[in-house]
């Protein structure tokens, strides 16, 4: 049985991918853009899974970034993973930034990743505080968060550190990886269809990319 997984995400100014069979990432791609990842998202996947000797009738699941995020970002990468596993027949599962950025950090912590207007996405694992996803000011770190051995990590994770006198580890905003590697531990357990995790109301201008064209042969 094949467990070749490729998950993706779109849902910052970057498109990436990640292959990963089994315990092993086998190809990774990673650009920098902050539009254009529509038009881009396709042939990078495709050139992630060439780069690994591997086809699309070769995947046994989708992993993808479900947000929180720009808004634009997650449509697209949310709508190609549904496109995608309906295609192929496989199961797509959704993974939040929030979960790819604490990823593989022990004990506890609390992922931090920067937002609009100096705010900031939050959420609580392995802690004794439980912080729900959310997005929030800095000044509404709270203090009672604190705790022995807690690290803060993502791009925002130094400015909460300092409030709650913590640990902090800024992650590689390069998250498709870690989205492999927690689709590889859920996609055998029926996920629910991926959905967007926005946390905040839509800008009111519409996004000008268009969602990708799927798949023109499986």
């Amino acid at each position: 049985m094949s467990t070749l997984i490729l998950a993706f995400d779109t849902s910052a100014a970057h498109v990436g991918a990640a292959l990963f069979d089994g315990s092993d990432l086998i190809a990774a791609a990673h650009e920098d853009m902050a539009r254009g990842q529509a038009e881009r998202l396709m042939p990078l996947l495709e050139e992630t899974l060439a780069q690994a000797g591997a086809t699309w009738a070769n995947l046994a699941a989708i992993g993808v970034g479900i947000g929180p995020g720009n808004f634009t970002g997650i449509r697209i990468s949310v709508s190609a993973a549904r496109g995608l596993a309906l295609g192929l027949g496989v199961p797509a599962v959704g993974v939040s930034m929030l979960e790819a950025v604490s990823f593989g950090t022990p004990g506890p912590r609390l992922a931090c990743v920067g937002a609009p207007r100096d705010q900031l996405y939050v959420q609580s694992f392995d802690m004794a505080a439980s912080v729900d996803p959310a997005l929030i000011a800095l000044a509404s770190v709270s203090a009672d968060w604190a705790e022995p051995g807690l690290t803060c990590i993502g791009t925002a994770a130094e400015q909460a550190a300092q409030v709650l006198g913590a640990a902090h580890a800024p992650a590689t905003f390069a998250p498709a990886s870690a989205i492999a590697r927690i689709t590889a531990q859920r996609w055998q357990s029926s996920p629910e269809r991926p959905a967007p995790m926005y946390l905040r109301p839509a800008d009111a201008a519409p996004g000008r990319d268009t969602p990708p064209v799927i798949l023109d042969d499986a």
